[in-house]
């Protein structure tokens, strides 16, 4: 069993809340809203959960100590942008308060867009600032995540913002005592549903998050970290060997070959070059992907990010390979016209080429996997079809796989 280190945004793609990198000279302001471009389009930002936790409980420090009622908030991200954010259903008592922000998106909508995050400040004989989760808040059950086994689901960065913005709030009152804090989100067992959260070991709610402090649309950062974050899981429980899919296609695959345990699987989505990278990074021993090839195929061209944003030149890949096993330019020029592999597979299996041409692609993929990794880990590639089923593997898969399920017990 093998310790690992926190990851600092670790499940961001369980809430989808895409925060990290947000750079100052990227943010433009317009009346007040902030934006980012990408892509050629302008989206405006949101901020994160562990902002709304760190506004609520700075919100409801000055309320206690002050006992008066507040309509909006200030607080400063950890990437240095000041937020006025408006103070929500909020609650005054002599030996407590309460009161919520409300998570905005920005244009990255996601599933706890809207959603209201509250903390309950209460004064206490104990120094400095403990702060838990309540109702609709996660705990952490597994090990590998960035808070250990039975803490609340909130983050490292969330936690050292809470804690100063109380203390800021705390010393403007002159108050040197103890607090406790309580963040909870009334929907959250709900909307923990949607999210990855109980695959990575979090029960019983969603969790406060965020590196930036603001969301940014449209940034891989989120899925990234989740991956990095399943990984650290994987290792902190002996797992050396991983299984990575890229999504329910490859899951599928996996589930139907033969002798592979299935059961610790990641997914790595388009991920493919960082998925290598955070496994070398983390100390990992074996690597084996399972997918389709229509995601993969790009691989055989050095491509390590699948998006088709990125690229889209499956049949560019093909058709060179098919040349290479000796296919003619005829066939070669009918499938650069072909909208799918399966249908590109249909015309080579017609001249008997299929296989012939899968032998290479592996060959390619095997090269360009070995050198990202710099023969630093183990690694094998099963690639799949719809209409064909498994296609073939690399030289890796058939030494990995053993090793996978001796880490699952199997």
């Amino acid at each position: 069993m093998r310790s690992v280190c926190s990851c600092l945004a670790s499940i961001s793609a369980i809430l989808l809340e895409s925060d990290k990198g947000v750079r100052m000279e990227e943010l433009k302001v317009e009346n007040e809203e902030r934006y980012v471009f990408r892509n050629n389009r302008r989206l405006r930002t949101g901020h994160t959960t562990g902002t709304c936790a760190a506004a609520a409980s700075k919100a409801a420090t000055i309320m206690l100590l002050s006992q008066k009622s507040l309509e909006s908030i200030e607080i400063i991200t950890p990437n240095g942008v000041q937020l006025n954010l408006p103070v929500e259903d909020a609650i005054i008592a002599l030996d407590h308060s309460s009161c919520a922000i409300r998570k905005d998106g920005g244009d990255d909508i996601d599933v706890t867009h809207g959603v209201l995050i509250y903390s309950t400040v209460m004064l206490s004989n104990e120094e400095g600032v403990r702060i838990d989760g309540g109702e609709g808040v996660g705990r952490v059950t597994r090990k590998g995540l960035d808070q250990p086994p039975g803490n609340a689901a909130i983050n490292t960065v969330p936690r050292k913002m809470i804690n100063e913005s109380v203390l800021e709030a705390c010393h403007s009152f002159g108050y040197m005592g103890g607090v406790s804090v309580t963040i909870s989100v009334p929907d959250g067992e709900e909307i923990a549903e949607k999210t990855f959260n109980s695959r990575l070991g979090i029960v019983g709610g969603i969790s406060i998050i965020g590196t930036s402090g603001i969301v940014e649309p449209m940034s891989d950062a989120a899925l990234i970290d989740t991956i990095r974050t399943e990984m650290q899981m994987r290792l902190a429980s002996g797992h050396d060997y991983i299984l990575a899919v890229p999504g329910n296609y490859g899951e599928k695959y996996a589930r139907e070959y033969p002798g592979l345990s299935k059961e610790y699987a990641i997914r790595c989505s388009n991920f493919i070059g960082e998925t290598i990278d955070m496994a070398v990074e983390l100390g990992v021993k074996g690597l084996l992907l399972f997918g389709d090839l229509g995601k993969l195929i790009k691989v055989a061209g050095g491509i390590m990010n699948t998006h088709s944003r990125n690229a889209d030149c499956r049949m560019e890949i093909l058709s060179a390979n098919s040349i290479l096993a000796g296919v003619d330019a005829d066939t070669a020029r009918c499938i650069m016209n072909c909208i799918s592999t399966d249908e590109a597979l249909d015309i080579l299996a017609s001249i008997d080429a299929k296989d012939k041409v899968i032998s290479i692609l592996l060959d390619r993929m095997e090269y360009y996997i070995d050198r990202r990794a710099a023969g630093r880990l183990e690694l094998g590639i099963a690639v799949f079809s719809n209409r064909y089923g498994l296609l073939g593997i690399t030289n890796g898969v058939r030494d990995i796989i053993p090793k996978i399920n001796e880490a699952a017990g199997q």
